[in-house]
């Protein structure tokens, strides 16, 4: 098992900035890719920002790019995400999850259904 704990959501203003991080405890020896979701009220969880277990392949949505960075730290069992210039529509609960399948395609990995476990989320909220 794979535990999963999200942090550093909270309320902010448009073009400001927020990190956040998931922290992961467990058998993370087991896990690939790890991503990052969202969902806003009334919508569809979506696939925002995904890393491979070593850190060097990304993959982001195309709403977010240029905007937001994913990265890792292997050593402390941690996913970033760094949320620059960030607009109204970007207000969602925003989940951290991680796969232990060896898939690594863009077609597969942006997909919610690959992941095995996911956090509880952390709500980020932009204020116009």
């Amino acid at each position: 098992q794979v535990q999963l704990v999200e942090s550093g959501g909270g309320l902010v203003q448009a073009g400001d900035s927020l990190r956040l991080s998931c922290a992961a405890s467990g058998r993370t020896f087991s896990t690939n890719f790890m991503g990052w979701f969202r969902q806003a009220p009334g919508k569809e969880r979506e696939f925002a920002a995904t890393i491979s277990g070593s850190g060097g392949r990304t993959y982001y949505a195309d709403f977010v790019k240029g905007r937001f960075t994913i990265s890792r730290d292997n050593a402390k069992n941690t996913v970033y995400l760094q949320m620059n210039s960030l607009k109204p529509e970007d207000t969602a609960v925003y989940y951290c999850a991680a796969t232990t399948s060896s898939w690594s395609f863009y077609s597969q990995v942006t997909k919610s259904v690959t992941y095995d476990y996911w956090g509880q989320g952390t709500q980020v909220t932009v204020s116009s």
